[in-house]
């Protein structure tokens, strides 16, 4: 169950008794009544990035315009701008801390990852190893470990507390990686594979190869499901395949507009798995349902590129990033079950 304050604070509006005590379990009434509760339009470029905190109410974003924003989600407030006009900036993820993220730069690639304090603008280390452009940032939610892919065709493996990466895995192609949340498990995906990874024996190879049904386009970006049992991987050809993280079991395949070799796909897991929401190659925005494998919701748009998308953990509230940053939630009163209440 999700409490549905979150909903009333991020409209803006004045929070009633009678709201503050109304629940919703998501469902599809719920995602097709979703709409922009907030949007901040203040960017000079595209989003690049977006990530949540896993214990706070923080959300910080990376922007074509040199710009890394954090806001409070629960009030919808941008609490901090800083500027990375010397290095650029692509992809940013927070440390355990809600106040220090990992981000990559556009701006040279033998420092292309660096640990900064948003509190304080210093940046606390510089990790040196990839030659090429970061596509891929995955932080371990259990310790300081971190892993990156990047377009040098090369997986490292860090820890928070040294510049020189712990590990170096080879790839033939251009890698997606993720952690999964017990931080044991690590994925590799490109080629048409998802390759899993034992954190401590990961020197050995994979433990297990998935195939993702023939699909060869580059990966985009993989994921596991907060439960750890789904895993989904996007693909520049407009695939989003949702699989069975222990068996490898390919359990659906949504499909979107392709998006350009400049562009990335993005796909999220709502919480509790039940569904996944998608950008798409022409910009518009997508929800299956992953049990029925049928479309749940759909919202269309002007942009020309696919959004990054995330689902808020444990909150009615997905948020999308292109040229403008929305905040999106259920419109209460086109609900049957919250209009019925009395």
């Amino acid at each position: 169950m999700y409490n549905c304050a979150v909903v009333c604070i991020i409209t803006g509006g004045v929070q009633s008794e009678r709201e503050d005590k109304v629940s919703l379990e998501l469902n599809e009434e719920i995602l097709q009544s979703m709409e922009v509760g907030m949007a901040f339009r203040d960017y000079n470029g595209r989003i690049s990035s977006l990530d949540f905190h896993k214990t706070s109410n923080f959300l910080v974003t990376a922007s074509d315009d040199e710009s890394i924003r954090l806001y409070d989600i629960s009030n919808a407030t941008c609490l901090k701008t800083i500027n990375s006009k010397k290095y650029g900036v692509d992809l940013v993820c927070f440390t355990s801390h809600p106040t220090t993220v990992i981000y990559s730069s556009k701006n040279g690639w033998d420092e292309s990852l660096r640990l900064l304090s948003l509190h304080d603008n210093k940046y606390l280390r510089y990790f040196k190893g990839h030659h090429d452009r970061v596509v891929s940032l995955s932080l371990c939610s259990r310790n300081d470990h971190f892993i990156s892919g990047s377009l040098d065709r090369t997986v490292l493996l860090w820890d928070q507390r040294a510049d020189k990466c712990q590990g170096l895995l080879r790839v033939q192609g251009r890698p997606a990686t993720a952690y999964d949340d017990q931080g044991l498990v690590f994925a590799i995906a490109f080629g048409g594979y998802i390759r899993m990874f034992d954190v401590r024996n990961y020197e050995k190879g994979p433990f297990e190869i998935f195939s993702v049904g023939g699909d060869m386009s580059d990966a985009n970006a993989v994921k596991f499901s907060n439960d750890g049992r789904l895993m989904l991987l996007t693909t520049m050809d407009g695939h989003i395949h949702v699989l069975d993280s222990f068996r490898g079991t390919l359990l659906n395949t949504f499909n979107v507009k392709p998006v350009s070799s400049t562009s990335t796909l993005e796909a999220s897991f709502s919480p509790e798995g039940s569904y996944v929401i998608s950008g798409s190659g022409d910009g518009s925005v997508f929800a299956w349902s992953v049990r029925s494998g049928k479309e749940a919701a759909s919202w269309m748009s002007s942009e020309t590129e696919p959004p990054v998308i995330k689902w808020a953990p444990g909150s009615l509230m997905f948020v999308t990033g292109s040229s403008e940053l929305s905040f999106w939630i259920p419109d209460l009163s086109k609900l049957a079950t919250y209009v019925g209440r009395k």
